[in-house]
């Protein structure tokens, strides 16, 4: 292709808009243009990474034995409000796009399609001879986020491969699980990416376990706790570690002292000299359940620990029966106005007990549940003489005991956030590392979430009706083009891995008065699209500076410049991503470069 031909417009500045390197980059490269917000018209030089990227990934996914297919994006509410999810995804989450059409049936665009593919599933699979089956898809997917940003990162509108399988049991679920975790390091791998794969928590999705598949960059929005060993690796909201030992308490007999001016864990052990470790606090939530009734939480955690609120969300969400729902819609901390619509008089916030009385709940507050819902995190289950608020601003209590001076909650959770510096539960040799990752592949063992609320099921070798065990597994391509820039760039511009380059080469005409370097560049191009090399042309009528400051910017791994060297048949050919400059026979160009481009590929 050649420049003068393409649509290809640079930019000098970063757009105000952008707020993280790749996105600033691909914006003024010319590589997608927004059109509203989270929403992207992709470009020619941005359409062809994409196809390089669909390619692997479809070449990965067909090696498993899947098979793909195309569903629908418009799909109806029947379907999503039979898994129970319609709530969930129109309210709580709010991220799918709905419409009433003109027949007055709700409609949504398919953020997933999960309900889609076991309703197929239902009506086409019969026998335990048809198992198990994988299907998948490279589509446009929709989400309404609350804040579009980072460009790609965080759309509205995306390119998605997603794929589920179909199982006769959880063996052979496990099997394919394992097949698409192989593939997916594959995906990775080949598209020149430092990835890890870490476990995660399966959020509205559902199911027994999952993986997520993060591109390290310091820009991610993903927080990824490791091991060195390699043992260990999860996100944040999974993971999963051994608290630092409490400190014995300098406390021995339960007493309750004046502590002005410390609401905070910070200000309390200061003020009375103790560790952190030997205070409980406790922490107010209100959890709104799709009956409408909201569930006043009240969690006790020692005093060094973090609450952990997706971990707190799934302890919940297993209760909504006990509120009369199926799906918790909300979850926060509730402020003054909020408190108001329930409590009997002011919260002592900042020095609440674990034993904080039901009688601060008003008995006329119908909307929310009569009686405090009270969970104790493991960390503060074994403390001893512990401190903790009194029910009375400016007091604690100290000394204090389960059992004793408060009975312990009979719910006791996992929910304390696990934090870098934390000892590995594999190993307490081992320490917790941080890094931040991109999260661009997810896979799910779903079990029977899907098939017995949709009524999926088949025929077993002994004639019995069993659900359908299913997995599902999806990557994000456009994202993972941008996530590409994220992890490699510099001052000057991009450096995409030679796999998923919209271009390998190109060929830079300095002058194009001269017509020895026009003649030159115009074979070289030529001879270097012959061999298969993909190879851009540029013979703009622009500075020669201007040319290599573009090519630096968009990224293409091999710059080929004739140039001065030309009186001695040689021309300067420049490595993107090690700025390693030589001059070369002219005649030795291709060979060379169609080597070091086999090299990249195959490593």
């Amino acid at each position: 292709m050649r420049l003068s031909q393409m649509l290809f417009v640079t930019l000098r500045e970063d757009p105000a808009e952008a707020e993280i390197p790749s996105h600033k980059l691909l914006l003024r490269a010319g590589y997608f243009r927004r059109i509203a917000s989270g929403v992207y018209a992709y470009l020619p030089l941005l359409w062809r990474v994409l196809g390089k990227v669909s390619k692997i990934v479809r070449e990965e996914m067909d090696a498993t034995g899947a098979q793909e297919c195309l569903l629908p994006q418009l799909q109806p509410a029947e379907l999503w409000q039979e898994s129970g999810r319609w709530e969930t995804y129109t309210k709580a989450e709010g991220i799918m796009f709905s419409l009433v059409d003109r027949r007055e049936q709700s409609m949504g665009l398919g953020p997933t399609h999960e309900e889609v593919i076991t309703a197929i599933a239902r009506d086409m699979i019969r026998s335990y001879r048809q198992l198990p089956l994988h299907l998948y898809q490279l589509q446009t997917k929709f989400r309404d986020e609350i804040r579009p940003r980072f460009g790609l990162m965080r759309g509205r509108e995306f390119i998605m491969k997603d794929g589920y399988s179909f199982h006769p049991d959880r063996e052979s679920l496990k099997k394919t699980y394992q097949d698409m975790y192989t593939a997916y390091s594959n995906m990775l791998r080949r598209c020149g990416l430092t990835f890890r794969a870490v476990e995660a928590d399966s959020g509205a999705i559902g199911g027994s376990g999952s993986h997520e598949f993060m591109v390290l960059a310091e820009a991610g929005e993903d927080e990824v706790l490791y091991t060195d060993d390699g043992q260990y690796a999860a996100n944040v909201e999974k993971a999963v570690s051994l608290a630092a030992d409490a400190v014995d308490s300098p406390f021995a007999a339960f007493t309750k002292l004046e502590t002005p001016n410390t609401p905070t864990i910070e200000s309390l052990a200061e003020f009375l000299k103790c560790s952190p470790t030997q205070i409980v606090k406790n922490v107010l939530y209100h959890a709104g359940y799709d009956s409408g009734v909201t569930a006043l939480v009240l969690v006790n955690i020692r005093g060094d620990q973090e609450v952990n609120e997706v971990k707190l969300q799934n302890e919940l969400s297993k209760l909504a029966a006990e509120y009369g729902g199926n799906t918790l819609l909300t979850l926060e901390v509730p402020d003054e106005t909020a408190q108001k619509q329930w409590a009997a008089k002011a919260l002592p916030l900042g020095y609440l007990s674990p034993g904080l009385s039901d009688e601060y709940i008003q008995p006329q507050a119908k909307a929310f549940a009569p009686k405090f819902l009270r969970l104790v995190d493991q960390t503060a289950v074994e403390l001893k003489n512990f401190v903790t608020g009194s029910d009375r601003s400016g007091y604690h209590v100290v000394g204090a005991n389960w059992g004793e001076q408060f009975e312990l909650p009979q719910q006791v959770v996992n929910v304390r956030k696990a934090q870098a510096g934390d000892r590995a539960v594999h190993d307490p040799s081992q320490t917790l590392q941080t890094a931040r990752g991109i999260e661009i592949g997810h896979i799910f063992q779903l079990g029977t979430k899907y098939s017995q609320a949709l009524g999926a099921t088949y025929t077993s070798e002994a004639g019995e009706e069993i659900p359908l065990v299913m997995g599902c597994y999806g990557v994000g391509v456009s994202r993972l083009a941008q996530a590409a820039v994220e992890q490699s760039y510099d001052k000057d511009g991009i450096i995409w891995p030679v796999a998923i380059a919209p271009y390998q080469a190109i060929v830079v005409i300095p002058n194009i008065a001269d017509e020895q370097q026009v003649e030159a560049a115009e074979k070289l191009y030529s001879d270097l699209n012959a061999a298969g090399i993909e190879t851009l042309l540029d013979d703009r009528n622009e500075r020669a500076g201007v040319k290599f400051k573009d090519a630096d910017l968009i990224g293409i791994p091999f710059r080929v410049v004739t140039g001065r060297s030309l009186k001695d048949g040689k021309v300067e050919v420049v490595q993107r991503a090690s700025r390693a400059s030589s001059d070369m026979l002219i005649a030795e160009v291709v060979t060379t470069l169609r080597q070091w481009i086999d090299d990249a590929l195959d490593s």
